[in-house]
């Protein structure tokens, strides 16, 4: 199927890895031309039609730097992904979390988003319609517990942010849905300081045994892969489902139970 993303113009933000590179190299295969942001550009300077951008996106103009940096490329703005975020297993818990690190992980995780949202309502408003994908997470809603709290508390603030977005702006073009990944095959969760390392670590196993036990809780037996959350994305990028908006969906394997 022909998504309708030919020459549409996209931001992705944290794009030099895992699930935001898997992101960008989706839009380009479906023709669209991306500006992607991360601290590096590493892995994005091989792919075409990328407009790679080495920027802080912690800091306070960081996100509309990228945007602005898209509207001088290519004059328009189309769609937008807030993809960059980041989680610290907190193995003490909720009392061993501070003010500040919480502050981390909203600054990480929702403000970074918050104000890429801002920056790119303007120009896609100019333009009358427009797609922004949130990356939220299962942690948003799902089993929440100390480990996670803060991360989930900035997760589950995204996702209410696009809902109310979608409501707000949804009148004049605008479309804004969460993909709320589980498990995924990314450094985040198996690399070097990710979650199953930190977790072997305070509990006295490999992080092999972690992986293997975690995934032995999802249906289909396996973490997801970052191209199957990128063609999630895409989809939802695209006018091709100009009707769906304030959504959050969900792809973890089956790991969440519903009823």
């Amino acid at each position: 199927m022909d998504l309708a993303l030919s020459d549409k113009v996209a931001v992705v933000t944290g794009a030099n890895k895992g699930i935001g590179l898997a992101i960008t190299e989706a839009l380009v295969a479906e023709g669209a031309y991306v500006v992607a942001g991360s601290l590096s550009t590493e892995n994005l300077d091989r792919v075409d039609r990328v407009t790679p951008v080495a920027v802080n996106l912690r800091d306070a103009d960081g996100p509309a730097q990228l945007v602005q940096k898209a509207i001088a490329a290519h004059g328009q703005l189309d769609v937008l992904v807030n993809n960059v975020g980041a989680v610290r297993i907190r193995v003490d818990g909720f009392l061993a979390t501070s003010d500040e690190e919480f502050r981390w992980a909203l600054d990480m995780n929702f403000f970074t988003a918050l104000r890429a949202v801002r920056a790119a309502l303007g120009p896609m408003l100019e333009r009358g319609s427009g797609s922004i994908v949130n990356i939220a997470s299962v942690n948003s809603f799902f089993q929440p517990d100390g480990a996670t709290v803060d991360y989930g508390v900035a997760k589950a603030a995204i996702v209410n942010l696009s809902q109310s977005l979608a409501q707000e702006f949804g009148p004049r073009g605008i479309r804004v849905n969460c993909v709320s990944p589980g498990q995924v095959n990314t450094d985040l969760w198996l690399g070097e300081h990710g979650v199953a390392e930190t977790f072997a670590k305070a509990t006295g196993v490999d992080a092999d045994t972690v992986r293997e036990t975690a995934a032995s809780a999802i249906a289909t037996g396996r973490f997801s892969t970052p191209q199957e959350v990128a063609t999630l994305v895409a989809m939802l990028a695209s006018e091709r489902l100009a009707n769906v908006t304030g959504v959050n969906y969900v792809i973890d394997g089956g790991l969440t139970k519903t009823t």
